[in-house]
């Protein structure tokens, strides 16, 4: 019988060190506090190379524009378009934006033979992983956005490149009709 009371207090006196875990109370780093512990001194560490978002979209990327085509969509690219490619690109798509008068170098024009034929993926990856000078905006323009982009992108290259036999006949009788007067 003592035994065992002996054996019961042990045990007790072994849970109660179990209380509390010690887990909150772990020696841990401020963020952007200075740590000697890395070589950079910095507390702050880099994700592992290939590190994937959270919220990062991993289905694979279409082919092709992967929403109807409609006004609604075109507004939305037009929109994005203005605010995150007119800078360089300019309003028309031909290369001429704010930073070239600004002295930076001159991005090719939407509206030469080699743009006009590349596939609409290569548009968006493009916009997604950037090309020469030009930076990604995989950070800055949600994948819907840059699809609708790319449709702006082709509506202004149409704008400037549209033959007349394209066009509805209504339309067709009225320019031929404006540019006879």
């Amino acid at each position: 019988m003592r035994l065992a009371i002996a054996a019961a207090l042990v045990c007790s006196s072994l849970l109660v060190g179990c209380q509390k875990q010690a887990m909150s109370d772990q020696p841990r780093f401020d963020p952007l506090a200075a740590a000697a512990t890395f070589p950079d001194g910095a507390s702050a560490r880099q994700p592992v190379p290939g590190t994937v978002r959270r919220d990062a979209d991993i289905s694979p990327t279409p082919s092709d524009i992967p929403q109807k085509i409609d006004m609604a969509l075109l507004q939305r690219g037009r929109e994005r378009f203005e605010i995150f490619c007119s800078p360089c690109h300019g309003l028309s798509g031909d290369g001429q934006g704010m930073i070239v008068q600004r002295g930076f170098p001159s991005p090719p024009t939407y509206h030469q033979d080699a743009l006009r034929q590349v596939s609409n993926r290569h548009i968006y990856d493009v916009i997604t992983h950037g090309y020469g000078v030009m930076y990604s905006y995989a950070d800055r323009v949600p994948p819907a956005d840059r699809w609708a982009i790319v449709a702006y992108v082709r509506a202004l290259q149409l704008s400037q490149h549209a033959k007349l036999a394209d066009l509805p006949m209504s339309l067709r009788e009225k320019m031929e009709g404006s540019a006879t007067q």
